[in-house]
């Protein structure tokens, strides 16, 4: 009996389907290349400004609708001010909302950030003469050939330098700590051999033996004396003021 040959023989329409896939992911990547094109051709003409100081009860929301009417913004951050100001502001009786120390402005257009920069830099915010920050004044730089990727990378660093000197410190707190309780430790098992010792001494005393009861030197404080010389108020030697006559004698070459 022969055997049969079997063809397999693939369908057009799966064929087709594979095709058709391939396309779509080759056009997908397409557009994501193209994509991140244009995003690299708008960030290069982006411009970023750096603002020294926040006035008081400044937060983003307002800062992005004060800076909106010159120009069209990208994102804004503000560096939080330190807990511990925060917290000793809060006690003193100012103002208990957040509060911030410098900031960075990105605007669509670099030119324009460069001419808000040297129009406001020193003038008065201004707006309502009711508003909190209506006679601040603005501190604001145009950062040239700066990205907001290098903003982006200096948090990131100043993260990093944070947490390492923060576990740095966990860790020598640990030691000491450790160190510490070690210590105690010590402290406590020689306390309780110093009170064996001494139940031991009474017991000797009433039961009249006069036997050395062992480890008992342990219990023995040592002193050090050291010899140390007499200051003169309390009649020490007291120096001869003036040249000696042999000394005078060898110089001038006379007998003394």
């Amino acid at each position: 009996m022969a055997e049969e040959e079997l063809v397999i023989r693939e369908d057009p329409a799966e064929e087709q389907l594979d095709a058709e896939l391939e396309r779509l992911k080759a056009e997908k990547k397409e557009k994501r290349k193209r994509r991140l094109l244009e995003e690299a051709a708008k960030a290069a003409k982006r411009g970023v400004c750096y603002l020294s100081r926040i006035p008081p009860r400044m937060d983003p929301l307002k800062l992005r609708q004060i800076l909106s009417q010159y120009g069209e913004l990208e994102r804004i951050y503000l560096t939080p001010e330190d807990p511990a100001a925060h917290i000793h502001r809060k006690k003193a009786g100012g103002f208990r909302g957040q509060g911030f120390t410098e900031g960075w402005v990105e605007f669509t257009n670099k030119n324009v950030a460069k001419r808000v920069a040297s129009m406001l830099n020193g003038e008065q915010i201004g707006g309502r003469k009711k508003s909190s920050f209506y006679y601040d004044l603005w501190n604001i730089k145009y950062l040239s050939k700066f990205k907001w990727d290098h903003l982006t990378e200096e948090i990131a660093y100043k993260n990093a330098t944070r947490e390492q000197k923060l576990a740095l410190e966990l860790s020598t707190a640990k030691k000491e700590r450790d160190f510490y309780l070690a210590k105690v430790d010590q402290s406590r098992a020689l306390s309780s051999i110093d009170e064996r010792l001494k139940k031991k001494r009474k017991t000797q005393e009433v039961n009249g033996s006069t036997a050395d009861i062992p480890g008992d030197h342990q219990a023995a404080k040592v002193m050090r004396m050291f010899r140390q010389t007499k200051p003169v108020r309390d009649g020490g030697e007291k120096q001869k003021q003036g040249l000696s006559k042999d000394l005078l004698a060898g110089v001038f070459g006379g007998s003394p």
